[in-house]
């Protein structure tokens, strides 16, 4: 059933065992936009038929997990006068990956920042290190956080804390993320896919269908 679970050049998937991991292909920096996301819920709601799979690794090539939403590409598109997707069209996507079932383990080995943290949120648990930095910066920008994550962010740390990220955009070490709860387990930075891929064992374990 794997060989109908395709990536592209943008997404690569793997099978080991009964965990799939589905890297992200834009090195350096990752950065979404509609098209990726788009094709990491396909991806995503695939696995959902896939009988084998019963849990994922969510992680990415190059320096960082998600340095955040590829903006420029936008305004170069406005400027060129070309027909652009509101912000609607990016959350309608968005709600897609939210919605798959399969357990997801987040492998945030470099930086997630703005829309990059709101992907590691979709995941169920996330694995980073000291060297990541996590920032919800969306409101330095001049936008409403996306994601959800006014919903999943103070669920994860506490109202408070969840309101002083939000409002500053602070970056925070991995190690710090964790102590606060918005990661699950600090691994070295070499370590951090292995780590996920090892959470992601565990959890294909458990009865798929309770878990």
């Amino acid at each position: 059933q794997m060989t109908a679970v395709q990536g592209n050049k943008d997404i690569g998937v793997s099978m080991e065992g009964y965990v799939a991991t589905v890297e992200m292909r834009r090195p350096p920096n990752n950065f979404l936009d509609i098209e990726l996301i788009d094709n990491l819920a396909t991806v995503l709601e695939a696995l959902d038929d896939v009988h084998e799979c019963r849990a994922v690794v969510l992680c990415a090539e190059g320096k960082h997990f998600c340095a955040g939403a590829n903006l420029q590409k936008r305004i170069d598109d406005e400027a060129a006068g070309k027909a652009v997707l509101r912000p609607r069209h990016l959350y309608h996507e968005a709600r897609r990956l939210v919605s798959t079932r399969k357990p997801i383990v987040a492998a945030v080995h470099g930086s997630a920042i703005g829309a990059g943290l709101g992907l590691a949120l979709v995941a169920d648990f996330r694995v980073t290190c000291k060297e990541s930095r996590l920032a919800c910066n969306f409101a330095a920008l001049g936008y409403h956080p996306g994601f959800g994550m006014t919903y999943t962010l103070p669920r994860l740390v506490g109202h408070q804390t969840a309101r002083w990220l939000a409002f500053t955009g602070r970056r925070v070490p991995g190690d710090e993320a964790v102590k606060m709860g918005l990661a699950d387990r600090l691994a070295d930075q070499e370590s951090v896919r292995k780590v996920a891929q090892e959470m992601a064992a565990d959890l294909a374990k458990i009865a798929p269908l309770s878990l």
